[in-house]
């Protein structure tokens, strides 16, 4: 591969060079974008630019931009209310997709001539994911950045050759950032703009590159010049792009290829749901699996061997750290070169990194054994550890423990602070576990789960508050914040349907619900066989009408009214509303699958009779 260092990607134009796919973007153009953007912000006299993009080209026009025009860049995990305006006193603009903020487009001026970037005064701030407290800023310089994507190219670069970069994680946090963005950028892989949340998604993606036969490669050079000779636009901006290839738009390669491979940058969430359902000997052309942002739990990594004859390559780092260190179907730890490991009196990682800033050793709360090899095990995190009644417990090692039971997917315990403190356990259930709810009950699946956990702690660090739910609401980095897991086991059990989707079509509602497991009205409704009461189903048809419709405010009756098949947790329920304003009547249905659940009419008035 042409390797072009950080520092030099806007120096001089490289032609022939691809960037990403569909909308395809070369290099010169790129590049062109990025001055225009450096012009831009300087002649605003922007000097601090918060950077919040899901299409990873225009994430590194920004980059580059902002740098050459010296203006420091953060990037914020996301884009809530709460974290803006915890940073608005940070930065001088946000640049984002999101109305009323800056758009790219917005800040294109005549182009800066190239120059190379200053390695040590270019910056970046990134933001913890705040799985352990309050989201805290990270400075680096690019040469940390250079250090490491040089790095990961002597690593696996002659493996990856020229393949295509898939990624389902987001780009806006280090490791997506490193991996989707800036190593391919780096190589000259052309890398997919979009990230792919879902097994899906990462399958249409990687086989659509398959069936372009080559349409990844270099373009001829004079196809290039033709390219660059047209007027160029920002034409990514604001822009949904779907990951659907089409072969015409790719300039042709300079030599024909067979279909093109890739690697996947992959969370261990995503990895996890990666079921038999996809076509896996046509993905056994992905060059290597990359996984990080939590442990990866070895019965997912030796299912990915077994489909696609690799092991998955999992990268343990953070924020602070960065890369630190990777294993492949391995209990042990291989460090990255160049970094240095050592524990500190409590047995948790010392870390000195090319990645760090020079003379600073890091300290983490990551319990390790190091081996005289250099390798090591990891213990889990000496920061989860809480006192209850002056006893020490070991979150990570419980966590651990309810996770080996086949009913549990994953688990994340915290203290409940009542009269006294407490565990609750926040529990995402196996299909299993969701069979055991449905037909055991909730007393009996979460009674088994405690007289599991009884083998490994003592009676107080039982959990007395339990949550139970289908997936953990992790966050972009494939972590659950510590204040959403707060929230999530404070919260009273929920009452109301989770709703996934809503459209209207001539005057009738569809929507899409999922009925929590953890639903309050399935107490006493069965003990050991859940079932949703007929005067939920009514009452949610009601309160999601007057959501979206207007009607009249009285109850009056029923009419009509019928109960086909039983509704239980985690069903998906498809509702149909329609409001017939003349004889002040709502209609609802239920469905499940094919199946009808509930229908009826109800009668509505006005306020006074």
């Amino acid at each position: 591969m042409n390797w072009l260092g950080l520092e030099r990607l806007l120096l001089a134009e490289q032609p022939a060079r691809p960037v990403t796919l569909e909308p395809m973007l070369l290099h010169a153009e790129l590049r062109e974008q990025a001055l225009r953007l450096a012009a831009g912000l300087q002649a605003r006299g922007v000097r601090r630019l918060a950077v919040h993009l899901e299409d990873a080209a225009e994430l590194a026009i920004a980059l580059l931009g902002a740098w050459r025009a010296g203006v420091s860049v953060l990037l914020p995990a996301d884009l809530q209310a709460q974290t803006r305006q915890r940073l608005n006193a940070e930065v001088d603009l946000w640049l984002s997709d999101q109305p009323g903020d800056a758009s790219l487009a917005s800040l294109l001026a005549e182009p800066l001539p190239g120059a190379l970037l200053d390695l040590e005064h270019c910056r970046l701030t990134l933001c913890t994911s705040g799985s352990s407290g309050e989201p805290k800023p990270i400075d680096k310089s690019l040469r940390q950045l250079s250090n490491e994507v040089q790095a990961l190219e002597r690593l696996w670069g002659a493996e990856l050759g020229n393949a295509c970069i898939i990624g389902s994680v987001a780009a806006q946090h280090i490791y997506g950032l490193l991996f989707r963005v800036l190593w391919p950028l780096c190589a000259g892989r052309v890398f997919i703009r979009r990230a792919q949340p879902f097994p899906e998604d990462l399958q249409r993606a990687s086989l659509s590159l398959s069936y372009l036969g080559g349409c990844g490669s270099v373009a001829s050079e004079d196809e290039a010049r033709q390219k660059q000779a047209r007027p160029r636009s920002l034409r990514a901006v604001n822009e949904q792009a779907e990951p659907v290839f089409n072969a015409a738009s790719c300039a042709k390669p300079a030599v024909a290829s067979a279909a093109p491979d890739f690697a996947w940058v992959a969370s261990p969430a995503l990895l996890k749901r990666m079921g038999d359902n996809l076509d896996w000997p046509a993905l056994r052309r992905v060059r290597r699996v990359f996984s990080s942002g939590g442990a990866l739990p070895l019965a997912a990594a030796q299912q990915l061997q077994a489909n696609l004859g690799q092991w998955p390559t999992e990268i343990f780092g953070s924020s602070e750290t960065g890369g630190i260190a990777w294993r492949q179907g391995a209990r042990l730890w291989q460090p990255f070169v160049g970094v240095q490991l050592s524990l500190n009196s409590a047995g948790a990682l010392r870390i000195q990194s090319p990645y760090l800033p020079s003379g600073h050793i890091e300290q983490t709360a990551d319990g390790a054994k190091l081996e005289a090899d250099g390798r090591f095990e990891l213990l889990g995190r000496l920061d989860r550890i809480v006192k209850l009644e002056e006893n020490r417990i070991s979150l990570p090692m419980l966590e651990q423990a309810l996770a080996s039971h086949p009913w549990v997917e994953e688990a994340r315990l915290g203290v409940v602070q009542d009269n006294r403190a407490y565990l609750g356990a926040l529990i995402a259930l196996s299909d299993a576990g969701l069979h055991a709810l449905r037909n055991q009950g909730r007393r009996t699946l979460t009674g088994s789960l405690r007289q599991h956990l009884s083998e490994h702690c003592a009676a107080l660090a039982l959990p007395r508050r339990w949550r139970l739910v289908r997936q953990l609401p992790l966050n972009a980095q494939g972590k659950l914040p510590q204040a959403e897991l707060e929230a999530l086991l404070y919260a009273p059990r929920p009452l109301q349907p989770q709703l996934l989707s809503q459209r209207e079509e001539d005057g009738q509602w569809q929507l899409e619900l999922e009925v929590p497991l953890d639903l309050a009205h399935f107490t006493g409704h069965f003990p050991q066989t859940p079932v949703l009461p007929g005067v939920v189903q009514i009452d949610w048809a009601l309160s999601l009408a007057r959501q979206l419709m207007c009607l009249p405010p009285r109850f009056v009756g029923m009419e009509v009214l019928k109960f086909q098949q039983l509704a239980r947790p985690g069903d998906r329920l498809h509702l149909s509303l329609r409001f017939d304003a003349l004889r002040s009547k709502l209609y609802f249905s239920y469905r499940h699958g094919a199946a009808n659940c509930s229908s009826g009419r109800i009668l509505l008035g006005p306020t006074h009779v």
